[in-house]
C-alpha cells in the first residue's frame, strides 16, 4: 500500500509537469535552502578506470521542486514555483543573491553571453542583462515579450490570419537562436512562437503539435529547430521567406510514446546527432546524413522509465530519468556506437532536469553536471573523464559515408553500475510475480 501511495503521487507530480495546466501558487515565502553532506565519492567499475565521479554539494529547497536550471557564465540559476530566481557559484555552489520576479513557476530558462531568458506563469518571457563590470550579481530586466498590447493578435505579411502575440498555456520550453537573433518557445497551448529580439515582438505562431511541446533544441550552424511533444513526435524545422514563415521539414517518428526531452550533438565536421527521452525508457537517437535527412541509428537501452531531461557535452550525453537516476553515455569518435559509462545515483525522486558547465585542461575532461529533482533536491556532480578511453569490441559495421555503426540498429546497451534499489522496489510493484519465491 505504501509502495502504491508513493507511485501515485509521483505519476501525479510527472503529469503535472507534461501533461497538466498549472494552478495559481500563492506562496510567496522565500524557500529555504539548506546544505546536506555529500555522499562518498564513488567511481564506476573496475573495467572503467578512466571516469570518477562523486556529488560535492546537496541543497534541499523546502519551497517545492526546481523547474529549470541553467548557467551563465561563472554561475548556475534555478527557478521553481517562486517568484524567485536564485543564483549559484558555479564551482562551489556558494549563494550570489536571487533574481525577483512578479510572476513565479519558471518552467524554462535558456543563456546565452550576457543574456538570460525565463518563461513565467503569466504566459510571458523576461529578458535579462547579466552583465555586471564590477562584479556583482545586479542583473538587469531588458524586456518582457510580448510588451504591455492593445491587442492580442496581429497582422504579418505572409499570413492569412492574425497570429496571436502570447501563449495560452505554460511555456515549457525555450531555444535562441543567436545567429539570427530569434528566440523560440514552446508551450502546452500546442504552439511554437517566433519572436524577432531586436524589433521585440512575435513575427511567427506555429500551431507544431498535437499535445503539448515538451522541449527544443536548434542547431545553431543552419538554423534547424527540433521539437518534442506528448503526442509522440519529434519534428524539424526551418525557416523560411526571409524573417517570418517558419515551414515542418520531417516528422521523425517512432513510436507513439510521449516525448519529454530533446538534445543535439554537433561534431567538428558539422555533422549533428540529435536524441530524444519518450516515456517508456529507451533514448533514441537520429543521425544526420545530409541536409533534411535524419535516419534512425538505435536506442540507448538502461533507463527503467521516463527520461525526463537530457544534455550533451561534446560526445557525451547525459540523461535524467523518472528512475531517479541519471545516466552518463559515450559516444564513439565517427561512429554512433554508445556505451554507459556510469550511472549517478543520490536523487530519490525523479530527475526533472540537467545542466552542466565545462572547463578543460590537458590530462582530462573535468566538468559539473547540476541536477534537480521532484524530491526537492538540487545536486552538483564533479565528473572527470580521461580523454584515453577503452575501445570498443563488438563487431561494428562501417558505412558508406565512412562512420561506422552497430551491427544490429537496434542500439547496444552496456551498464556497468548495479541499478538502484529504487527501481527493483518499483519493479516489484508492477510485476511482483517475478519476486515471488
Amino acid at each position: 500500500m505504501e509502495d502504491h501511495q508513493l507511485t501515485t503521487k509521483k505519476n501525479t507530480l510527472i503529469s503535472t509537469f507534461f501533461d497538466e495546466k498549472i494552478t495559481e501558487d500563492q506562496s510567496s515565502n522565500l524557500p529555504h535552502l539548506s546544505i546536506q553532506p555529500s555522499p562518498t565519492p564513488a567511481s564506476a567499475s573496475a573495467s572503467y578506470p578512466f571516469l570518477l565521479y562523486c556529488c560535492i554539494s546537496s541543497l534541499c529547497h523546502d519551497d517545492g521542486a526546481i523547474n529549470s536550471i541553467a548557467v551563465s557564465g561563472n554561475l548556475v540559476l534555478t527557478g521553481s514555483s517562486t517568484t524567485r530566481i536564485h543564483a549559484w557559484q558555479s564551482l562551489d555552489c556558494h549563494a550570489k543573491g536571487y533574481i525577483k520576479t512578479t510572476s513565479g513557476d519558471v518552467r524554462a530558462m535558456v543563456s546565452h553571453g550576457d543574456l538570460l531568458f525565463t518563461s513565467h506563469k503569466d504566459h510571458k518571457v523576461r529578458m535579462w542583462n547579466m552583465k555586471n563590470p564590477r562584479g556583482d550579481f545586479e542583473p538587469r530586466k531588458v524586456t518582457t515579450l510580448p510588451n504591455n498590447i492593445t491587442g492580442h493578435f496581429k497582422n504579418y505579411p505572409f499570413r492569412k490570419h492574425a497570429i496571436a502575440l502570447q501563449h495560452k498555456d505554460t511555456i515549457s520550453c525555450m531555444a535562441f537562436n543567436h545567429v539570427e537573433g530569434l528566440l523560440y518557445t514552446g508551450s502546452f497551448d500546442r504552439t511554437i512562437k517566433v519572436w524577432k529580439l531586436n524589433e521585440k515582438k512575435c513575427v511567427d505562431s506555429i500551431i507544431a503539435h498535437r499535445g503539448n511541446i515538451n522541449d527544443m533544441v536548434i542547431n545553431q550552424q543552419n538554423g534547424y529547430l527540433f521539437t518534442c511533444s506528448s503526442d509522440g513526435t519529434v519534428k524539424m524545422w526551418l525557416r523560411a521567406y526571409g524573417e517570418t514563415l517558419h515551414t515542418l521539414i520531417k516528422v521523425l517518428n517512432f513510436n507513439t510514446c510521449p516525448v519529454y526531452a530533446l538534445a543535439l550533438s554537433v561534431s567538428p565536421s558539422h555533422r549533428s546527432i540529435l536524441y530524444s527521452g519518450p516515456s517508456d525508457g529507451c533514448i533514441n537517437f537520429w543521425a544526420e546524413e545530409n541536409s533534411f535527412q535524419y535516419n534512425h541509428n538505435g536506442f540507448l537501452k538502461g533507463h527503467h522509465f521516463g527520461v525526463l531531461c537530457l544534455v550533451t557535452l561534446e560526445d557525451l550525453v547525459i540523461s535524467g530519468s523518472e528512475d531517479s537516476t541519471i545516466r552518463m553515455w559515450r559516444r564513439e569518435k565517427g561512429r554512433v556506437i554508445h556505451e554507459c559509462l556510469a550511472v549517478l545515483e543520490g536523487h530519490r525522486g525523479p530527475v526533472r532536469c540537467l545542466a552542466a558547465y565545462l572547463p578543460k585542461d590537458k590530462a582530462m575532461m573535468s566538468f559539473l553536471v547540476y541536477s534537480a529533482s521532484l524530491d526537492r533536491t538540487f545536486k552538483v556532480w564533479r565528473v572527470k573523464l580521461l580523454r584515453e578511453v577503452k575501445k570498443f569490441t563488438d563487431n561494428s559495421s562501417t558505412r558508406e559515408d565512412g562512420m561506422e555503426s552497430e551491427g544490429d540498429p537496434i542500439g547496444f546497451e552496456a551498464s556497468p553500475v548495479i541499478s538502484p534499489s529504487r527501481v527493483k522496489k518499483k519493479l516489484r510493484y508492477r510485476n511482483p510475480q517475478f519476486f515471488t519465491s
